[in-house]
């Protein structure tokens, strides 16, 4: 994968590429602080050029351009024409329905939850309340590993930990900075370059929002405060 110039887990962020990208938040992302995090505490340390190294960097790179890239034409990981995402074996959401729905967290957070009972509603978030949401929740960012690939191109299956600290407060609950994880298992379908077509999800949702909901409640003046001006761009 080519593009991968000032980040050594990510393709396409900076380089001749990227002189045109239009950034959702005015310029490209900044993964020193989420990295450091991922190489102190992940728990593989896959071989360079090995078929587990280039899935995982393959997946951060996805996340990056879904997160952080705000035209279509920028995305290099995927095919847009063909792209769908699924989680927990809902029907796929094209790229134009995953905008519809809001973009940023709210594809992973999709819930059947009436909505009384539902802490975090991605029908009531926008890409930017969501991603807000969570660089406040999590200032180090939130680390990604694979812990094992199954099965390689075109159909890659794999087994994923996601993890970060919760440092700050989330929808009205105090920080604990406590480790907040989940495991899950994702399928990405890719074409003979690479470029991905379809991505399933499975995981617990409530494994990442539970453990943000564990600090005391707090009042929405402080939540404000603590959360007017992060800095959009610079998280994992």
């Amino acid at each position: 994968m080519s593009g991968m110039e000032g980040d050594k887990y990510r393709s396409y962020l900076h380089g001749e590429g990227e002189l045109n990208t239009n950034w959702r938040y005015g310029g490209p992302p900044n993964y020193d602080i989420v990295n450091k995090l991922f190489e102190d505490e992940r728990t593989k340390v896959w071989p360079p050029g090995s078929l587990e190294e280039k899935v995982q960097n393959l997946v951060k790179s996805w996340e990056m351009e879904i997160f952080h890239k705000a035209s279509l034409e920028d995305f290099k990981t995927i095919d847009v024409n063909k792209y769908t995402f699924s989680l927990n074996g809902r029907k796929g959401l094209t790229m134009m329905e995953i905008k519809k729905l809001g973009g940023g967290y709210n594809p992973q957070l999709q819930t059947s939850l009436p909505q009384e009972l539902r802490c975090y509603d991605p029908e009531k978030e926008t890409d930017e309340s969501s991603h807000k949401a969570f660089v406040t929740a999590f200032p180090r960012g939130f680390a990604f590993e694979v812990l094992k690939v199954y099965t390689g191109p075109p159909e890659i299956v794999l087994k994923f930990r996601h993890w970060g600290y919760n440092e700050g407060p989330f929808k009205g609950h105090a920080p604990t900075g406590d480790l907040v994880e989940f495991y899950g298992v994702a399928i990405y379908q890719v074409d003979e370059d690479m470029k991905i077509g379809r991505v399933e999800f499975f995981y617990e949702r409530g494994e990442l929002l539970g453990g943000l909901l564990k600090g005391a409640a707090i009042e929405s003046s402080a939540m404000e405060a603590a959360s007017s001006c992060p800095i959009l761009r610079n998280t994992g």
